[in-house]
């Protein structure tokens, strides 16, 4: 069985928030089934939007536009927002409160980038489904 290409798209206004995209991606996640197959995979997308719909409030001070899509392969999560200033890792400082989004994106995704475009710049993640297996999976019934 081949899978279809499936894509969501929206936006979330400062005021909307974190919560309401984590809220929104969870759906999502739960319409590939992947809360149910690859919980450690749903849980690192979920981590990633609340990073990078935070990073667009806070650092560009403007809405986030979020766009999900699945080709069969990868779940590309993609965030948009008004500051074309692409972001680079560094070392936060152990006294530092904040600075460790994208660090935590570069361990949680299979891989990402980041574009700058006439009035912003979007970044994308990758994530590859890690299934987990079902309980007791490939044992005998003959005990």
């Amino acid at each position: 069985m081949s899978m279809r290409a499936k894509g969501w798209a929206t936006s979330f206004p400062v005021q909307r928030g974190v919560r309401e995209a984590r809220r929104w991606t969870a759906q999502r996640l739960d319409s590939l089934q992947w809360t149910t197959y690859a919980p450690d995979t749903a849980h690192s997308v979920l981590l990633t939007v609340s990073e990078l719909v935070t990073n667009a409030h806070v650092h560009a001070r403007s809405g986030a536009g979020l766009v999900l899509t699945w080709d069969g392969r990868c779940l590309h999560v993609s965030v948009a927002d008004a500051d074309p200033e692409l972001p680079a890792l560094r070392a936060p400082s152990r006294e530092a409160t904040s600075g460790r989004g994208l660090a935590i994106m570069d361990a949680l995704a299979d891989a990402w980038d980041a574009h700058s475009f006439h009035g912003g710049k979007t970044i994308t993640a990758c994530f590859h489904p890690r299934v987990t297996p079902a309980p007791h999976a490939g044992e005998s019934s003959d005990a």
